[in-house]
């Protein structure tokens, strides 16, 4: 893989994580509730969480372009439609219906609620636990990888590099705005509630979406 084609592929998921999805709306919300250093324990239960989703696709794609080459050009035209869908959606969400303070709250709520228990005093392993949760409770995940990352994976070459790079550059994006929304609390989320700030990320990921896809889709017809 070319430093170019990383660049291209860290600076789009850049992008892409700082989108309050639910990772960073729990990362938001527990560090108000917790604090930055025990909100560490939850964070890297997202990291693991997503590491699973993450490798599970991965190997996935492995074995079909190994095994079934015609699959995965099958597999890339899905994903370019998953990825025209998310660009639509994206583009269209205004971030009106509530204020990202209220999302996370709603969250937080929705996850105290199905915990078995909640005691006044919240051990780390319980925020650790409550991270894993909420990135394996998400499979969308799993179509996001599955369409995103095979237009910067060239099959034909060694595929475990390629993987180790992109899975680093991956999670380096995720984890710095885990942090910031960890750290940023109410100043980041005051600063985005604000005018069409939410407004522009979300259609500056939509483009980046349907870029992505229509990209997918002449590399498919290009191998015809």
């Amino acid at each position: 893989m070319s430093w170019h084609l990383f660049t291209v592929f860290f600076i789009t998921t850049f992008f892409i994580s700082a989108t309050p999805g639910p990772n960073m709306l729990l990362a938001f919300q527990y560090g108000l509730n917790y604090g930055v250093k025990r909100t560490l324990w939850t964070l890297a239960g997202l990291s693991l969480g997503l590491f699973i989703l993450l490798l599970s696709t991965l190997l996935g794609l492995d074995v079909i372009s190994r095994q079934s080459p015609w699959l995965l050009d099958i597999i890339k035209v899905i994903g370019a439609l998953y990825l025209i869908y998310l660009g639509v959606v994206s583009w269209r969400d205004t971030g009106d219906s509530s204020g990202l303070i209220e999302d996370a709250e709603e969250m937080s709520a929705d996850i105290a609620s199905a915990q078995e228990t909640i005691t006044a005093t919240i051990s780390n392993w319980h925020l650790f636990r409550t991270g894993i949760w909420v990135s394996l409770s998400n499979p969308k995940a799993i179509l996001f990888f599955a369409a995103f990352f095979p237009k910067f994976i060239n099959f034909a070459a060694p595929l475990w590099s390629q993987y180790a790079l992109l899975t680093l550059g991956f999670f380096l994006s995720e984890s710095i705005w885990q942090l910031i929304y960890t750290l940023g609390g109410k100043k980041l989320a005051g600063w985005l509630d604000v005018g069409n700030r939410l407004t522009w990320l979300n259609r500056t990921c939509g483009v980046i979406f349907i870029l992505i896809a229509i990209a997918l889709l002449v590399e498919v017809a290009s191998t015809f």
